[in-house]
């Protein structure tokens, strides 16, 4: 995976660097070509090796009707059985490109070679994503977000058409969490894949109890943002 550089996503993030209230909120959005180098290239064969000629993987549910939809269970289950939950699934091959993505964004502090697909989820709609982060960044930055808001849209709409793009999010288990750190209140983790394209947006964002942050803000993070 090669990063894209962009100097509108290097403003944003700035600007999504913010301390408000005893919470400091870390947030990114890069870019990504699925293009594999070299060494990707190796390790996807000993990934695909593994499949045993199954291609499709299982998803855990969407995180975002988890979110706001405590009770929802898909409907569509051909044994008629109520209550069952079918998840979507994803090619091998795209999942490859959200491991590897996730590893070119964190390193070299985390691999994520070993994670596994029901870490992720497929999420049903570019609304349900955009009010989910709405929801947890405007309810501790307030104003600062929605200074950012439009121009952060807008700028992910022009780098990777998100009316065409298939929507992730990961999702793992506390223990291999890179932001199971002490004092996180929440995180985010979301990919928007144009598979025309071949690239992936990836938006990260956590919340932390300033006590615990450990960080300094970047002084241009009160940039404006175009």
């Amino acid at each position: 995976m090669k990063l894209l550089e962009s100097s509108r996503f290097e403003a944003i993030n700035n600007a999504l660097s913010i301390q408000t209230s005893g919470i400091t909120i870390f947030g990114r959005i890069e870019s990504y070509s699925c293009k594999m180098v070299a060494a990707e290239k190796v390790l996807y064969k000993r990934f695909t090796a593994d499949s045993h000629g199954h291609d499709l993987q299982a998803l855990s549910p969407p995180q975002t009707l988890a979110d706001f939809s405590p009770n929802f269970r898909r409907n569509n289950s051909q044994s008629g059985d109520e209550g069952i939950t079918l998840c979507d699934t994803i090619s091998r091959k795209t999942l490859f490109y959200l491991i590897a993505t996730l590893n070119a964004s964190f390193e070299p502090d985390y691999d994520f070679s070993e994670a596994k697909s029901h870490e992720f989820s497929k999420e049903p709609s570019l609304q349900w994503v955009m009010n989910s982060i709405h929801a947890n960044l405007s309810a501790l930055a307030g104003d600062k977000y929605q200074a950012i808001r439009q121009p952060l849209w807008s700028a992910v709409d022009d780098e990777v058409i998100l009316s065409e793009c298939d929507i992730y999010s990961y999702n793992p288990d506390l223990s291999c969490d890179p932001f199971g750190e002490p004092g996180c209140l929440w995180s985010f983790n979301y990919f928007f894949y144009n598979k025309k394209l071949k690239r992936i947006v990836f938006f990260t964002s956590r919340a932390v109890n300033s006590l615990y942050a450990g960080e300094t803000l970047p002084f241009s993070m009160e940039e404006e943002v175009y």
